[in-house]
C-alpha cells in the first residue's frame, strides 16, 4: 500500500489537499549523504533464527528457535547445509507469524558463498520475488536497509530478509579444506553456522518486535590490509566510518543509545573501533556491543577472536536483540553488521581486503 493510499476514502477517492499534506508530512527523509529517517515506522513484525551445534551450546544457545543436531542437517555436502538453513529460517518465521509466503512482495537474500548458492537453491522453492545480495558479513544490514525503503516508498507491503552461513562452508570456500587442518591465528574468527529470516511491513500487528526508524548506508573503506585471518581489523574502518557518518547525518549521541552493536568484529576488532572512533571524538566503549563476541564463550569454547559469518549478526539479532527490545530492557539500539569484501580470487592475487558496514536503527514498539 502506497503511503499516499492511506489517505484515501473507502471509496477510492482521495481527501484532497489534507491527504497530499500527510503523505508529504510521512515520507521517508533523506539526511545527510548517507541517511534516511523512517517518519513512518517499518515493523518488524517476525524473525526466526537457525544455528548449528557449536552454536548451540555457546552462552545464547537457549535463545534460538532451531539447534541442528548435525552440522550436515540430513545433506550430502555443505553448501546444501547452509541451503537448509535459509530454509529453515523462512519457513520458521513464517510459521510463528501464522503468514503465507504467497503474501510476501519480495525476499531480499545473500550468503558468503560464489554466486549466492546458498540462497538460491534454499529459498527457490518458496516461489518469491528475489533481490539477491551480497554484502559479506554485512549483508543482514544490507538486506534490512533495502527491504526498509522498499516498504517505506510504498512499493511492498510485506517484505522478508534472510542471510546465512556456515563454518564448513566458508571454510571451503575461503581459507582451506577441514581436512587440511591448519593453525587458525589468535586473530581467526569463527564463521557462525546459522540463518536468521526477518518479516517486515508497513502494518502494525499486535506481537510485532520491534520498529526500524532510521538507516545509515556504509561506504567501502580500505586501509590496505591484507590478512584474512584477522578480519575484524579489516572491517572495524568501515564500522567507524559509518557509525561516525550516522551520528552526524542524525545529530546524534552514542547516549541516545542502549546499545551500538557491531556484526562480527570480534575482539581484535573491537579495540581498533574504540580507538578510531575516538579518535573522531566519540566515545561507545560504554555501550558497545559485538555479535561476534556474544554468540561463543572464548573462554570454552575456542573460537579465538569470536564469531563471524552473515549468520552470526543474523542470529543474534533475532533471538538475543530483538528479545531485549520486547522486554523493554532497551528502548533502541544501532545495529551495524559489517563484511569483509574478499573472495578467493582477490586474496590469491594480493589485493586488499576492504571493509563494509551498514547501519540500522531499530527501536521498541
Amino acid at each position: 500500500m502506497a503511503i499516499y493510499d492511506q489517505y484515501k476514502e473507502k471509496d477510492g477517492k482521495p481527501k484532497g489537499q489534507e491527504a497530499e499534506n500527510l503523505a508529504e508530512k510521512n515520507q521517508p527523509q533523506a539526511l545527510g549523504r548517507q541517511s534516511i529517517h523512517f517518519k513512518q515506522p517499518v515493523y518488524l513484525i517476525e524473525s526466526a533464527s537457525v544455528v548449528g551445534t557449536k552454536e548451540g551450546k555457546g552462552p545464547l544457545g537457549d535463545l534460538f528457535d532451531v539447534v541442528l543436531t548435525d552440522d550436515l542437517n540430513g545433506c550430502e555436502n555443505w553448501e546444501d547445509a547452509e541451503s537448509t538453513l535459509q530454509r529453515d529460517a523462512i519457513y520458521t518465521t513464517l510459521q510463528k507469524a501464522d503468514f503465507r509466503s504467497e503474501n510476501v512482495r519480495y525476499l531480499f537474500a545473500g550468503d558468503l558463498l560464489g554466486q549466492s548458492i546458498a540462497s538460491t537453491f534454499g529459498i527457490m522453492t518458496f516461489e518469491i520475488p528475489l533481490f539477491g545480495l551480497y554484502g559479506a558479513c554485512s549483508t543482514c544490514g544490507l538486506s534490512l536497509s533495502l527491504a526498509s525503503m522498499t516498504i517505506a516508498g510504498g512499493f511492498a507491503d510485506y517484505v522478508m530478509c534472510v542471510t546465512s552461513s556456515h563454518f564448513a562452508s566458508a571454510e571451503k570456500e575461503f581459507r582451506y579444506p577441514l581436512e587440511y587442518g591448519n593453525q587458525r591465528p589468535l586473530s581467526a574468527s569463527w564463521t557462525v553456522t546459522g540463518s536468521a529470516a526477518f518479516l517486515l511491513s508497513n502494518k502494525k500487528k499486535e506481537g510485532a518486535r520491534a520498529v526500524i526508524t532510521g538507516i545509515t548506508s556504509g561506504k567501502i573503506v580500505d586501509y590496505g590490509l591484507k590478512d584474512s585471518m584477522n578480519m575484524g581489523a579489516c572491517m572495524a574502518p568501515a564500522a567507524a566510518d559509518v557509525i561516525y557518518r550516522h551520528m552526524r547525518d542524525f545529530s546524534t549521541k552514542p547516549e541516545e543509545y542502549d546499545r551500538i552493536i557491531t556484526g562480527d568484529l570480534g575482539l581484535v576488532g573491537q579495540t581498533a573501533l574504540l580507538d578510531l572512533l575516538r579518535k573522531k571524538g566519540i566515545d561507545i566503549s560504554g555501550r558497545h556491543m559485538d555479535c561476534g563476541i556474544e554468540i561463543f564463550d572464548d573462554k570454552t569454547q575456542d573460537t579465538h577472536a569470536g564469531g563471524s559469518g552473515c549468520g552470526c549478526a543474523a542470529a543474534v539479532l533475532s533471538a538475543y536483540i530483538l528479545r531485549k527490545l520486547e522486554e523493554g530492557t532497551w528502548k533502541k539500539v544501532l545495529f551495524v553488521p559489517t563484511g569483509a569484501l574478499l573472495s578467493k580470487v582477490s586474496f590469491n592475487e594480493g589485493k586488499t581486503v576492504p571493509g563494509i558496514a551498514h547501519a540500522v536503527v531499530i527501536e521498541g514498539v
